[in-house]
């Protein structure tokens, strides 16, 4: 994710000389755009008229003595406050005061204060994190075809919660609907996957949706063929697609997609070393555009249709789960150290391995499947889903 936007409004203290505090002012700024490879800061100086039209937005504490300033322009600023800081001219002392009147008014905010290269990061992570925020918050029509099939009994979703918090809505489309606009589905395997991505594509333009899940084991005993192809397609496109109903999976995807533009690789945790911390998921469908190379071969368990076998690449990457009540999530950075095509197995087959987290995943984990991503998103993840809760 690239072309981050951030825009500085800036606070000095008419005490101070005008022309040092510019030219120290410019100087750390300089440096901090060094170290930015994914955001673009613009100094918007002291107008904040057009404060939260950028992907971040920061109050930059240039000197001391701008508490007074600051409030002046607080009714203009809303959200979660991130204070810039370079530590000159009594500028930190000044932002410690500011964050401690925002806390005691039950306003939210940071301080960003280190070298130039950890202020860097942590723009380019809040800037991510921010823009994300933003675009789910526009709303999020997510479709849901189908119940969630009966075994995730532990996957169902806060309905209210998701609206108030993410701005998601779900949008219930009966099993019945899709089954009669698939009557007349081509018997061949591939000309009958292909039919169904048509028309599921079809259900996301006249529904408005921005995601869906499907019931698709349903499509087994009715019309003999599989939603694999048809929902890593609709993921490689950029909609957010879930296997099995599954809700709670749906959300962490579409929040993985809005922070780093990839939908996810949805997979079952199918074996676990403890001893290793080698973790094997598998699935009969990934999106296409996660995978360097894939082939075709039948449904896992029916044995027939359409699954894909994908070949993802080796290196870091994050394991991602949030609850239907967004109460719970889980993430860990991880390695993918390759990929597999075992018997017995859903098609695509990832081994990673993550450190520490066993526990988690035998002794409390949030539901069945979780989500991967390529990169190491876990503090990304971590950042968002603190900010919501």
């Amino acid at each position: 994710m690239i072309g981050m936007n951030v825009s500085i409004y800036t606070l000095v203290s008419p005490l101070h000389d005008p022309v040092a505090t510019r030219r120290v002012a410019g100087e750390f700024l300089d440096a901090v755009r060094g170290h930015c490879g994914s955001c673009s800061l613009v100094d918007c100086g002291s107008d904040f008229s057009t404060f939260g039209t950028s992907d971040l937005d920061l109050v930059y504490v240039v000197t001391g003595g701008t508490e007074g300033l600051f409030l002046e322009a607080l009714p203009q600023i809303q959200g979660h406050v991130h204070i810039l800081t370079s530590g000159k001219s009594n500028s930190l002392a000044a932002s410690m005061e500011i964050l401690s009147y925002l806390k005691q008014v039950g306003r939210s905010g940071e301080i960003i204060h280190g070298t130039a290269e950890y202020v860097a990061a942590r723009i380019e992570l809040l800037a991510r994190v921010e823009r994300g925020r933003k675009r789910l918050s526009e709303g999020l029509r997510l479709g849901v075809i189908g119940e969630p099939s009966d075994w995730l009994i532990a996957s169902h979703p806060d309905e209210k919660v998701l609206r108030e918090k993410l701005g998601v809505e779900l949008v219930r489309v009966p099993m019945t609907d899709l089954i009669a606009k698939l009557e007349g589905i081509p018997q061949d395997p591939m000309e009958g996957a292909e039919y169904i991505y048509k028309v599921l594509k079809g259900i996301v333009a006249e529904q408005n949706l921005q995601g869906l899940t499907l019931r698709c084991f349903d499509l087994l005993d009715t019309i003999r063929n599989t939603g694999c192809l048809a929902l890593a397609r609709l993921n490689a496109e950029g909609i957010p697609a879930s296997c099995e109903g599954d809700i709670p999976a749906l959300v962490t995807m579409a929040i993985g997609h809005a922070l780093t533009g990839q939908c996810g690789f949805q997979a079952n945790p199918s074996r676990i070393d403890p001893a290793t911390g080698e973790y094997l998921f598998a699935h009969c469908t990934v999106p296409l555009d996660m995978v360097s190379s894939y082939g075709y071969a039948t449904h896992f368990e029916s044995g027939i249709g359409v699954a894909v076998r994908g070949v993802l690449p080796e290196g870091n990457a994050t394991i991602f789960k949030v609850a239907g009540d967004l109460s719970r999530y889980f993430v860990t950075p991880a390695r993918l150290l390759r990929n597999q095509a075992e018997e017995g197995l859903c098609r695509t087959q990832v081994v990673l391995r993550a450190e520490g987290v066993s526990d988690y995943f035998l002794k409390g984990p949030v539901g069945n499947h979780h989500v991967i991503f390529c990169g190491d998103y876990a503090e990304v993840f971590r950042e968002f889903m603190d900010k919501i809760r």
